[in-house]
């Protein structure tokens, strides 16, 4: 559009509904300083009035337009988004750009709004392995970019309404917007709608956010529990990176299926744990391998020194048997998300967001083929992984290095 926001539409053949993500760009990281969390309240605050109707209401008309919602927040965005049948898609967003443009944000909704999160970060404490994935994301990135996604109990308990209002003021920056939808739907009614509500609205875009250095270590969070939850982050290719696919099948080879390394190594071989998996995470500026296991306390030390060890031996060599079944998963995956019109809608806000296009299924898939056994080991040899971040919550620490 001319003040700067994104359009984006795939259409889906065979289908009867539609789904849609708006990408505001008031992300964990994009928060000030002191206000982890404000993302969080936010996303909430908003849906509780706007326009003319209060949060009831606003409440009653979603739901008397079939929207199945979906809110969740990330590093750089918040995703607002609905799926539900097409004919109804019109009215849902006329809905959607009044809580976007016009909320109320009144002070008693705030309370509430930002007493749910509070309580829903709280719950942490029950979901250990929730927590260890956040506490790890925020060591092995460099700060804002692995910031809370919930948030942080003391600047939620600083947070003000007047803050809040100042940050959504700040941060509801159109140019900045970027709205995709995938399904059945009238692109150019859409761009109609779209350009009529948001084209008025101009902005500023935001200046670079400037990253601290981060360093790998070791970090334990006492937790009277009867397991240990561990969890382990490492370095490797982007997401706009040439060498994404070689990173991804490496990451299917480690944990992509019952019988990849890391499931056979140390959970059917050694009994070690009864949770293990590694899996890919990206933002724009940093990128790692993720790996959870959960185990007892006595076997938590030779569970993450199997681990390690898995790590490194990947290098060494994969097989073609491997290498087939990687590729298998991951083209299964990538199909299955094809089928869904929330998860195009989302992936892509994503691709464009990234890459600055979208890509085409048939390009994903094809990328995804043209690796090979030498291909990931060439990827591997040069780009060793090493440097890793390590968290465990739990009754008993372990020794890393």
């Amino acid at each position: 559009m001319p003040n700067g926001m994104v359009l984006l539409g795939e259409p889906m053949a065979g289908v009867e509904s539609v789904a849609f993500d708006f990408m505001l760009p008031m992300g964990a990281a994009r928060m000030p300083t002191g206000c982890c969390g404000a993302s969080n309240v936010l996303s909430e605050w908003m849906f509780r009035g706007a326009g003319a109707r209060d949060s009831r209401q606003l409440g009653d008309a979603l739901d008397g337009l079939g929207v199945q919602r979906s809110t969740s927040i990330g590093s750089s965005h918040v995703y607002l988004g609905g799926a539900l049948e097409s004919s109804n898609l019109s009215e849902a967003l006329a809905v959607y750009s009044d809580v976007i443009l016009n909320p109320r944000l009144t002070a008693e909704q705030f309370d509430m709004a930002r007493q749910l999160i509070v309580e829903e970060l709280k719950s942490l404490d029950d979901e250990p392995r929730q927590r260890v994935t956040l506490e790890l994301r925020k060591r092995f990135y460099p700060d804002p970019l692995g910031r809370s996604t919930m948030g942080e109990l003391e600047d939620l308990d600083r947070l003000t309404a007047r803050r809040g209002r100042e940050i959504a003021k700040n941060h509801l920056n159109v140019p900045e917007v970027v709205f995709s939808v995938a399904g059945k739907y009238d692109f150019e009614a859409i761009c109609r709608q779209l350009e009529g509500v948001f084209g008025p609205h101009a902005g500023k875009r935001s200046r670079r956010r400037k990253t601290a250095s981060q360093k790998a270590g070791y970090t334990h969070v006492p937790h009277d529990g009867a397991q240990v939850h561990i969890g382990l982050m490492t370095g490797t290719a982007r997401f706009v990176d040439e060498d994404y696919y070689s990173a991804r099948m490496a990451v299917s080879v480690l944990s992509g299926s019952m019988s990849s390394r890391l499931f056979t190594e140390v959970r059917e071989k050694r009994g070690l744990c009864y949770a293990i998996g590694a899996k890919y995470h990206s933002l724009k500026e940093a990128a790692g391998i993720l790996c959870y296991a959960g185990t007892t306390p006595d076997k938590a030390q030779e569970t993450l020194d199997v681990i390690l060890a898995e790590f490194g031996r990947l290098a060494e060599g994969i097989s073609d048997e491997e290498m087939a079944r990687a590729k298998i998963g991951l083209k299964a995956s990538v199909i299955l998300q094809s089928e869904s019109s929330a998860s195009r809608a989302g992936a892509i806000g994503g691709d464009y967001y990234m890459l600055g296009r979208v890509r085409p299924l048939e390009e994903i898939k094809g990328r995804i083929e043209a690796t090979s056994v030498d291909s990931v080991l060439g990827f591997l040899r040069s780009h060793p992984f090493q440097d890793y971040t390590v968290v465990t919550i739990g009754p008993r620490e372990v020794r890393v290095g």
